[in-house]
């Protein structure tokens, strides 16, 4: 083989050889920018646009919190606090519940459930108290006992934790409205005191539904109504 030749086949494999090196190079520096980068301690170390969506994935779980929280307090449950002692022994003081505000969409109140409703007298204040007497119906109390239109509701009165006392009446009930008595019947006040007396219908802000504090009497608080 010509001397020339050999110098010719020669140049070739280096060619060869510094082109193999060279991509086996930037092989190595697309895996090494691939990699996860890490801090001299070992930890992840995040760029500033991992940083920007972490931010942003926080900012929309805490808007859909919000928005799930108002609609729920909005359109679905009433959170109360018991501040008296008028519908002792099944609700005392400090006791703290949940009504639920579509009791009523589809069926109208009941008697003997327990409703959260605004005043009649200041609706800036809500009060809760059980139903008696329902749209065009006459309550009467006499000697303790209570009458609705003329047949005496034993009932009524299980749910206290004494007798009661007094005579009141008769009501004539609206056909829109309701009548409605605290259990602490000697300690309550409600449709018997009230310039106002009856609560109406779009005044019922939810039925009271489940008491969640304290912790030891936690339960729904209008399942003893329902006989």
């Amino acid at each position: 083989m010509p001397w020339f030749c050999v110098i010719i086949e020669r140049q070739e494999l280096g060619k060869r050889v510094i082109g193999w090196e060279s991509g086996a190079n930037m092989k190595k520096t697309k895996e090494y920018e691939n990699e996860p980068k890490t801090s001299e301690n070992g930890k992840k170390r995040w760029t500033a646009e991992e940083i920007k969506t972490e931010i942003l994935s926080w900012i929309k779980l805490i808007l859909i919190i919000l928005i799930c929280t108002f609609l729920l307090r909005r359109y679905v449950i009433v959170n109360a606090e018991v501040p008296s002692s008028s519908m002792e022994n099944l609700i005392e003081p400090g006791d703290r519940l949940v009504g639920f505000r579509m009791a009523y969409l589809k069926e109208e109140p009941k008697r003997f459930d327990v409703i959260i409703f605004r005043y009649p007298v200041d609706e800036s204040q809500s009060f809760i108290k059980r139903v008696i007497g329902l749209p065009g119906e006459t309550v009467t109390v006499k000697d303790g006992k209570i009458y609705i239109d003329g047949k005496e509701q034993t009932q009524a009165v299980s749910f206290c934790p004494e007798e009661m006392a007094g005579s009141f009446g008769p009501y004539e009930v609206p056909e829109d409205s309701y009548f409605v008595m605290g259990d602490n019947r000697n300690n309550s006040l409600d449709s018997r005191y009230w310039d106002n007396t009856y609560v109406k219908k779009e005044a019922i802000l939810a039925k009271a539904g489940f008491r969640y504090w304290p912790l030891n009497k936690v339960g729904f608080v209008n399942k003893s109504a329902e006989k």
